[in-house]
């Protein structure tokens, strides 16, 4: 589930997208348009601006911007980095893997088997879709098509 870090993170992001090229937004205008805590907002861009996703200028004209087109910010990046791996359990994880306590057989685990492909649908979605797509509505995604998938749906 999306926490509500990343769900701010998205919102101001989205915000950002919709600036003109070479313009900023201060912290506070952001929080305001969007109903985000100041303080949580503050926390949220310091981490994007760390991964590389925003960069700050500090002064006159200053405030926050993309660091790159939104073309090339992939959503499933942004997510990742603030609310961690898209795996609805650990062990079905690819970047935070743990085994489960009670799991004798990780390999049979029917329910890891089930998550891990919940994880696969959600970062083909996610890492397809860019910032300028997700502030677009998410429409014109390319998803590769797994041949797993193609083959259920034929038959």
């Amino acid at each position: 589930m999306l926490t509500k870090k990343g769900k701010y993170g998205l919102k101001a992001l989205v915000d950002l997208a919709r600036l003109g090229p070479g313009e900023t937004a201060f912290i506070n205008d952001i929080a305001l348009r969007n109903n985000i805590p100041k303080k949580f907002l503050d926390t949220i861009l310091l981490e994007l601006r760390n991964a590389g996703v925003l960069r700050s200028k500090k002064g006159p004209g200053g405030g926050y911007s993309l660091s790159r087109p939104a073309s090339e910010i992939r959503i499933g990046h942004v997510i990742r980095t603030l609310d961690g791996p898209l795996a609805p359990i650990r062990c079905a994880s690819r970047t935070a893997y743990e085994a489960c306590d009670d799991c004798s057989d990780p390999e049979r685990c029917q329910v890891r088997r089930s998550m891990t492909e919940v994880r696969d649908a959600i970062a083909e979605i996610l890492d397809n879709m860019s910032l300028e797509q997700f502030v677009a509505g998410g429409s014109d995604i390319d998803i590769p098509e797994r041949e797993d998938r193609r083959a259920s749906q034929i038959g």
